[in-house]
């Protein structure tokens, strides 16, 4: 994995996002990123981080705005697509093909051009919507991980919880990391 999209939407769980674009940055992966303006909002509220600060933690930070930049288009090479958190809002966007900004411009071209996308919603409960629109994702090949951390690692702080779905992650883009204790 040389090259990773991760697009952050409005979702509570921001903080999942900025733990991944570390880990991912870590390994030496070239760390694109697209945001909402939502989700911008709650990564102050949640995590105090800025626009400002998100972009020095990335390779590219775009704005969402600019459909026309290079990950909007499935010329660019990339290895995968994050959507995290992913809110409800963005799939159903991506699960009807609405790609009216760059993150769901990204998603769309991603799942056309055969690449790895994985949405990981935090929205608890989902009604019969939000279901479908996930199905309609998985069934168009998108990869669904709902922020849902285990408890078998016996986590003791929140970084734990964290590292735990994070680490699913990297698991899922076939990225070596040890974040988590796993099951023996």
């Amino acid at each position: 994995m040389k090259r990773l999209v991760v697009g952050i939407t409005g979702a509570s769980g921001s903080v999942y996002a900025l733990r991944l674009i570390d880990v991912l940055r870590e390994q030496g992966i070239e760390v694109h990123a697209v945001v909402t303006a939502s989700g911008l909002r709650v990564l102050g509220y949640e995590c105090g981080i800025t626009e400002e600060k998100l972009a020095r933690r990335v390779s590219i930070l775009y704005p969402n705005a600019d459909v026309g930049a290079a990950i909007a288009s499935g010329s660019f090479r990339m290895d995968a697509m994050v959507v995290l958190p992913c809110s409800m809002k963005t799939a159903g966007a991506i699960a009807h093909g609405v790609t009216d900004d760059l993150l769901t411009r990204a998603a769309d071209v991603t799942l056309k051009e055969g690449r790895r996308l994985l949405l990981v919603p935090r929205e608890t409960p989902m009604h019969e919507i939000h279901l479908e629109n996930l199905l309609r994702l998985a069934r168009a090949g998108a990869v669904i991980m709902p922020a849902a951390p285990g408890f078998y690692h016996r986590p003791e702080t929140l970084d734990d919880l964290v590292n735990m779905m994070v680490g699913k992650i990297l698991d899922r883009l076939g990225i070596e990391a040890e974040l988590f204790t796993r099951w023996r």
